[in-house]
């Protein structure tokens, strides 16, 4: 689906005309993958569209470049400010924001510390990544044949540009065998993460997802359905899973910030079934949420107006 057009991108500091924000065919990042980004989303509410945890995805960008050695030349807080910016002037009542930190044209070659960090930040509208049907219902998983990056290969910690061929291998076998989402293994056989995506399970009324240490990236809306499952008091706990678990579980969910929170209704065609109580507490608290009407979350959300 095209990207719909908006009237500016942000670039190092200055807003530019969506058709002139260009680089050079040159450009490091283009060529070897280096760079880093985010996927951040605003919410319209009654106050005007608010960004979901604005704070947490520009240090996690900032950490993401502290990893691949890229200093960023603007703080967290410029960021943020650049950000709302951009969405009071394309106007956007709820948006997707990626912010992208790569190597500016001068350079060549494998080594990147030479080359000029640059910055853009680009917003549009964008809808439910995996579908609304997907989105009340639940998703087809697929166990990907593609495994996880170690994180001796690539450090999984970082969003980086590069690692995403890995992810978008294992997305691309699951719409051609006719799935709606991937499930990637780490080294070890043990569930890691979707190709965009934590995955969570429900067993015997207890939470589970894998543990950073199985080449898990830290989600925002994983740490984000962590605490609302404390604040539910629903019992958690980070644990290694197994494919089999998938096949067993009483529910199943994926987290993203462009997935938001999505049932799995099956893996490798073993029906988990119509996403249940646990997926739906959270989900609907995710909504509200985002949306504005949970007061006690408030510090969540970012108002462009202020």
């Amino acid at each position: 689906m095209p990207i719909p057009e908006m009237a500016k991108i942000w670039m190092d500091g200055e807003l530019v005309d969506w058709h002139d924000a260009k680089i050079h065919i040159l450009t490091p990042t283009l060529h070897y993958g280096w760079g880093v980004f985010e996927g951040i989303r605003a919410y319209a509410t009654d106050r005007g569209p608010a960004v979901f945890q604005h704070r947490a995805h520009m240090e996690r960008l900032h950490r993401s470049a502290r990893i691949l050695q890229m200093e960023v030349p603007y703080s967290v807080d410029e960021l943020m400010d650049a950000t709302r910016e951009l969405i009071r002037v394309n106007g956007p009542e709820s948006c997707y924001i990626r912010p992208l930190v790569y190597l500016g044209y001068g350079e060549m070659g494998l080594n990147p510390l030479p080359s000029r960090v640059k910055v853009s930040i680009a917003v549009w509208p964008w809808g439910t990544y995996l579908g609304e049907e997907g989105l009340l219902n639940g998703v087809k998983a697929k166990t990907s044949s593609w495994v996880r990056i170690g994180a001796n290969m690539i450090p999984t910690g970082a969003k980086a540009s590069g690692v995403y061929i890995n992810s978008s291998l294992a997305k691309v076998e699951a719409l051609k065998a006719g799935y709606d989402e991937a499930i990637l293994l780490n080294e070890h056989g043990h569930v890691a993460e979707g190709s965009g995506e934590n995955v969570f399970i429900v067993s015997d009324g207890v939470l589970l997802t894998p543990p950073l240490s199985e080449g898990v990236l830290q989600g925002i809306t994983r740490d984000t359905v962590i605490e609302f499952a404390r604040d539910l008091d629903i019992p958690f706990t980070e644990s290694t899973l197994l494919r089999q678990d998938l096949y067993l579980a009483d529910e199943a969910f994926y987290t993203g910030t462009a997935a938001e929170v999505v049932p799995i209704r099956s893996c490798d065609d073993r029906e988990i079934g119509a996403p249940g109580p646990v997926t739906k507490q959270l989900q609907d608290l995710f909504f509200s949420v985002v949306k504005g009407k949970e007061p006690k979350y408030d510090h969540m959300l970012d108002y462009v107006g202020g």
